[in-house]
């Protein structure tokens, strides 16, 4: 079974909308697993602490190493990556939640405040993953789209499995538009290809709408496509 495991201060936001849909459906049916650990168990003091002043002079807080050492030492980890939600690490995409999801599952930090003791970074290995450029208030939200981003990649979570093969970001393409009743909407019809029944046109005609929508939308990753189908560059000939 697929586990993740969350440690955070607000437990209380999972599952969320991970209990929804076909995330929860999976829950429910045992298809994967959710605990969430309580980093301020592991707090300091009365007020179960799990912050301090940064080192240096500096606004806000940071999360101290010390009280996060215990929480994640506190999980069983073992053959799990262990992750930490945070805006300066490497960009999530489909092909890192594919690996993720065909893997035993993951324990993900979240994040608060400042940032997280470098130390601790560094003494329990943590993988930092980033949602997108921008910064959120902590690592929840970004553990919730990561987490549902790898749950419906999990053997029997979607109903069609032909459905992952063809969205956005499977091939390195966006998806391609999509079209359903009725046949015409305000003046605008289906393109007739689409009902031609000619198996054959359609996967055509979707393959240079998906181009098309990422040539115009993603030009970064248009120009990773060009580069993959062009191949790996030959090595020049020997004078």
């Amino acid at each position: 079974m697929w586990r993740a495991s969350v440690l955070t201060i607000f437990p209380g936001m999972f599952p969320g909308p991970l209990g929804q849909s076909l995330a929860g459906k999976a829950l429910a049916a045992g298809r994967w697993a959710l605990e969430t650990t309580d980093i301020r168990d592991f707090g300091l003091g009365g007020h179960r602490q799990v912050d301090d002043t940064p080192a240096g002079g500096g606004p806000g807080m940071v999360m101290r190493a010390d009280v996060l050492a215990k929480a994640i030492d506190a999980v069983d980890t073992a053959g799990r990556p262990r992750l930490l939600m945070s805006p300066r690490g490497t960009p999530l995409n489909q092909a890192r939640v594919a690996e993720l999801a065909a893997g035993p599952g993951a324990v993900i930090v979240c994040g608060r405040f400042e940032g997280v003791d470098e130390r601790l970074i560094e003494a329990r290995g943590l993988q930092e993953v980033s949602g997108g450029d921008y910064v959120l208030s902590g690592g929840e939200i970004a553990a919730l789209v990561l987490l549902d981003a790898c749950v419906r990649l999990l053997p029997g979570v979607m109903g069609d499995e032909a459905s992952g093969a063809e969205e956005s970001f499977a091939d390195g393409l966006l998806e391609y538009p999509q079209y359903t009743r009725p046949p015409t909407f305000e003046e605008r019809p289906i393109p007739e290809v689409l009902l031609s029944g000619n198996h054959a046109k359609i996967a055509a005609f979707r393959r240079e709408q998906a181009e098309k929508v990422t040539r115009e939308r993603r030009p970064d990753l248009w120009q990773v496509y060009l580069a993959r189908r062009a191949g790996p560059k030959k090595p020049p000939s020997e004078a």
